[in-house]
């Protein structure tokens, strides 16, 4: 489960926050990561309440930004966010696209502290 590795370098990069700007305990923390990243968002919020006892960000809810994929067409120029298949265009029905979103890593994105 990557996401124990995951989790304890997020809680070193708030350390290291809490050490530069003074803050004493974490209330929330916003993460933003792809949909096809193979991130489980179970598996941190587990790995989360396991490794964040005792430390500044123990009791923080974590928040999520789930990132859908995103194909762009090679014939038509369109993006395209996808909830289901993505092998055509939903514009012009071509074969030919790429894959441009939806495969973020985890990111940090906001923290609430007092």
């Amino acid at each position: 489960m990557h996401e124990l590795s995951l989790i304890q370098s997020l809680l070193d990069i708030v350390e290291d926050y809490a050490v530069a700007d003074g803050f004493r305990r974490v209330n929330s923390l916003k993460l933003s990561f792809g949909r096809l990243s193979c991130l489980d968002r179970q598996c941190l919020e587990f790995a989360f309440s396991i490794q964040s006892a005792g430390t500044r960000a123990e009791g923080a809810v974590l928040d999520f930004d789930i990132l859908p994929p995103r194909i762009r067409c090679l014939d038509c120029g369109r993006e395209t966010a996808m909830n289901g298949t993505w092998d055509r265009c939903p514009s012009c029905h071509s074969q030919d696209v790429i894959l441009t979103g939806g495969t973020e890593e985890l990111r940090l994105i906001e923290m609430d502290v007092d």
